[in-house]
């Protein structure tokens, strides 16, 4: 078996794939959907939240730190869990709770509750999320595995852009609905899940690694949330502190986690996976990437609504060409799978392109017609690096090892989106403005490709 080689190591050539295997990717790519709108729609409600509920302007910012933080503190966790009891088990509580949880934000009457629904939310998306890459790569053959990849990617991306523009619309009647809306859908995905996941073989004897877990948790905390709240306070020593006391923590992790593998333990990150060119490439791509992303999305919707005067929806629908051009990107990555990596750099080149051209044409008074073509290439960039991602990177993880990469890959999305939103909101907000923000979401962008060259060209031959 070869470093990229993804085929089980006890699959026989007999083995027939998981005859329900398309049907079940729409239901993993559900809880995806979920999950991401979730993520991004109070950005958009949560001025009009903040008014019917009370409190300060910290609640805006609350509403997603909270979702945020125990979202990122619970996927390592939530990854591992799937491989001990079983993905499909794990889903489906995730997806269960994580309904749960958007009931009790729909009916929350005070600042206190609706974020605590948010932290009941972000702990079972964590249960959930991870679950997704694993199952992909248990029911997708070798040549079909990365058309699953690439689907899982854009659909992610575009969640990501429909989230505000879903929730401009929703809030327009109540800011409830943003929330009320997933109790159908997380209730037909939960009994989609049963009757079409298949029922995996939990890994027998592994046990989870509650202090590596609890080493895992806190080291995300004490990153995530200078990053997310460094900007509202003017970045204070103590938020540099603790990010210094993350590193401290996720050092300690490694050397414990490494030991307890040496003893024969099961660690909560499968050493490894960090001897792997191709996942360790892609944790540093996709970190640099998803910043951008999230940052450019961020810094677009501010200038839209503060320098431009739009209203939450016009700024929301503002953003629709780039999930026209992110739709046209990996309609062209599918087209071109072939060419591997190369893909996924040009999209880079691309992408770099059109946050360029926002910055050419963005002015005081340009319009929403105005915006739209530099938008759109800026999205084509994204499908085009998001289509091949995830395929490219999981090409090199065992099948034990699927939920710790699940859980890592996710997790690092997670804090390079608040990276991104933290470093470039920060720019936004200071003398240079939205259009010095662009500028380093550009540089943020070349460093992706930079990064991307250290990817293996393909992520299989016989793709």
């Amino acid at each position: 078996m070869t470093a990229l080689d993804i085929r089980p190591a006890d699959t026989s050539p007999a083995e027939q794939p998981y005859r329900r295997r398309w049907a079940a990717l729409a239901v993993v790519l559900a809880g995806s959907v979920m999950e991401l709108l979730d993520a991004t729609v109070t950005t958009v409600a949560g001025p009009t939240m903040r008014s019917d509920l009370g409190g300060g302007t910290s609640l805006i910012q609350w509403l997603g730190a909270a979702y945020t933080l125990a979202m990122t503190a619970g996927l390592l966790t939530g990854g591992r869990l799937g491989d001990i009891v079983g993905r499909r088990r794990m889903f489906l509580i995730g997806i269960t709770g994580f309904t749960i949880g958007s009931l009790l934000c729909a009916v929350a009457f005070s600042p206190e509750t609706v974020i605590a629904a948010r932290v009941v939310q972000g702990l079972f998306g964590a249960a959930m999320i991870p679950q997704g890459m694993g199952l992909m790569k248990e029911m997708f053959p070798p040549k079909e595995l990365q058309t699953a990849f690439g689907l899982f990617g854009p659909v992610m991306g575009l969640s990501a852009v429909g989230g505000p523009i879903l929730a401009g619309v929703l809030t327009s009647f109540d800011w409830r609905l943003i929330f009320l809306i997933n109790l159908p859908i997380g209730v037909g995905t939960a009994l989609a899940a049963l009757r079409l996941l298949p029922r995996n073989r939990p890994a027998g004897g592994v046990r989870l690694d509650l202090p590596g877990a609890a080493l895992a948790s806190l080291g995300t905390v004490l990153a995530v949330f200078p990053l997310v709240q460094g900007g509202e306070y003017g970045w204070p020593a103590w938020t540099y502190a603790m990010l210094a006391a993350s590193g401290a923590v996720f050092v300690i992790f490694g050397a414990y986690e490494r030991r307890k593998a040496a003893r024969g333990g099961d660690p909560l990150v499968a050493p490894s996976l960090f001897a792997k060119r191709a996942f360790v490439a892609g944790m540093a791509t996709g970190t640099v990437y998803f910043a951008a992303f999230a940052g450019i999305l961020f810094v677009v919707g501010l200038y839209t609504q503060l320098e431009l005067g739009f209203s939450p929806l016009k700024s929301a629908l503002t953003g629709v060409p780039s999930s026209l051009g992110m739709i046209a990107g990996m309609g062209i990555a599918q087209a071109t799978a072939r060419y591997g990596r190369r893909v996924l750099l040009s999209g880079a080149v691309v992408m770099a392109t059109g946050v360029l051209l926002v910055i050419a044409i963005a002015g005081p008074g340009v319009t929403p017609w105005q915006l739209a073509p530099a938008l759109a290439v800026t999205g084509l960039g994204s499908g085009l690096i998001m289509s091949p991602y995830f395929g490219i990177v999981m090409a090199a993880v065992k099948p034990g090892e699927t939920g710790s990469a699940s859980g890592a890959l996710t997790a690092l999305q997670q804090v390079g989106a608040a990276l991104g939103v933290a470093l470039l909101g920060s720019v936004s907000f200071g003398s240079g403005g939205a259009e010095a923000a662009l500028w380093v979401a550009a540089g943020m962008i070349a460093l992706t490709f930079a990064a991307g060259l250290l990817l293996p060209r393909q992520a299989r031959a016989d793709f």
